[in-house]
């Protein structure tokens, strides 16, 4: 990891008897317990699990974000398997386990501990899950599993739990010149996460670090090109949005990091990925996915641009004169209460692309579901095709240009090459 908290690794030896920190500690032997065929199923099911609690009205506090939550259940996963298995390399914690420590055991109950302290009411399901997942395990291997999955709970949740998400989030005063963003209709709802650009990040060294380049001028020719072309494709009459556009509008318009856990979901299963090789991606994808998102909220609320509603309505006033204002203009999907740049779906889509790629390849026979569109199934050769489509869906979907996506897709492919690198 970097030089920041997550390469600093928590070496615990003696049952938890000693904590310090150090950087770059190598790996002590520990009593390495193989490694079963396949085993991936303890990953996917508290994944699920995860899923099911996002997508739950009220369960996810409202200033949280999501992936906060995806990456420190995976990266508690990936670090108990390893301190057990006795093999691979730490994201946080190098654990020196005495006797024999199941894996899937030191998996489940790192899991569990995790999400019962992030959603204590689901602590009958959670309890309910872990006990269906330990049952059975020979009770050696069970209980040594289970301390070393309930110490690198412990240390984890302790090491974020001063980490800024739990800030009140400051009110972000409505921009007023043209290019400045200001809350969009119909709900005009205030600026949200403008707390997230101070959260620490887990692997990257600053929230800035890969932050893009200045947006274009107003009167530039390239502004005036993005601009027309979400004016015209993305508004909710638009007759040059193909009926395709639309439906890749209205199958992407769901929280973006649930598709691509749902995609690793789907390649792991189809891999036959082991435990480890299992926890390890999920560990990466997340880790890639909580970073991405701190670093686009940085950006956004550094640059502060307006989003295509507000930007189409005003352009007279943009001082372009290629643009022309539509002041009754409305996009085909809800915009999301945030500045545009840069977007977000593009962002993680990229980054996903590339944490699965390194893995798996380039080509991968993909077929992608979605919440916001029941039923309707999108198919992709490769990561990068899934990658592109939700991106430019977002300019279908008339609540990004192409300027947004273009800087994402960078800032994507950056913060994933840093984590993978790290």
């Amino acid at each position: 990891m970097s030089t920041s908290m997550s390469r600093r690794h928590l070496l615990v030896t003696g049952g938890a008897a000693a904590a310090v920190l150090a950087a770059g500690l190598p790996r002590p032997a520990a009593a390495a317990t193989p490694i079963r065929p396949g085993g991936a199923d303890v990953v996917l099911a508290w994944n699920r699990e995860l899923l099911a609690i996002v997508r739950t009205p009220g369960l996810q506090p409202a200033t949280v974000h999501p992936t906060r939550s995806f990456a420190l259940l995976h990266a508690a996963m990936h670090d108990a398997v390893v301190a057990t298995a006795g093999h691979g390399h730490p994201y946080l914690f190098t654990l020196d386990v005495r006797g024999p420590a199941a894996p899937e055991a030191a998996a489940a109950q790192a899991a569990h501990d995790v999400l019962a302290a992030l959603y204590p009411t689901r602590s009958a399901e959670l309890a309910s899950l872990l006990a269906g997942q330990l049952t059975g395990m020979p009770p050696a291997g069970r209980d040594g599993g289970v301390r070393a999955g309930r110490l690198v709970a412990r240390l984890l949740l302790g090491l974020r739990a001063d980490d800024g998400s739990a800030a009140v989030p400051p009110v972000l005063t409505p921009g007023t010149a043209p290019g400045q963003y200001r809350p969009t209709p119909p709900a005009f709802t205030p600026a949200v996460f403008t707390h997230w650009p101070a959260v620490t990040p887990f692997v990257l060294d600053r929230a800035g670090q890969f932050r893009p380049g200045p947006y274009p001028a107003l009167d530039s020719a390239r502004y005036a090109r993005a601009l027309n072309e979400v004016a015209a494709t993305g508004r909710d009459t638009s007759t040059s949005r193909t009926a395709d556009q639309t439906v890749q509008a209205r199958f992407w318009a769901a929280p973006i990091w649930n598709y691509w856990n749902e995609i690793a979901q789907s390649v792991v299963r189809g891999s036959r990925s082991n435990l480890l090789d299992a926890a390890r991606v999920f560990a990466e994808l997340n880790l890639t996915f909580a970073d991405a998102v701190i670093a686009f909220y940085e950006a956004k609320y550094h640059y502060r641009i307006w989003r295509p509603i507000t930007a189409v309505r005003l352009a007279a006033d943009d001082g372009n004169p290629a643009t022309d204002g539509i002041p009754d203009w409305s996009s085909l999907g809800t915009t999301p209460a945030d500045p545009a740049y840069p977007g977000a779906h593009s962002v993680v889509s990229q980054a996903g692309a590339r944490v699965l790629r390194r893995e798996y390849g380039p080509r991968w026979a993909l077929e992608v579901t979605s919440e916001a569109l029941p039923g309707v199934v999108r198919r992709f050769s490769t990561f990068q095709d899934a990658a592109d489509e939700a991106g430019l869906s977002r300019i279908a979907a008339g609540v990004h240009t192409r300027l947004d996506h273009d800087a994402g897709r960078q800032l994507g492919h950056d913060v994933a090459g840093f984590v993978l690198r790290s």
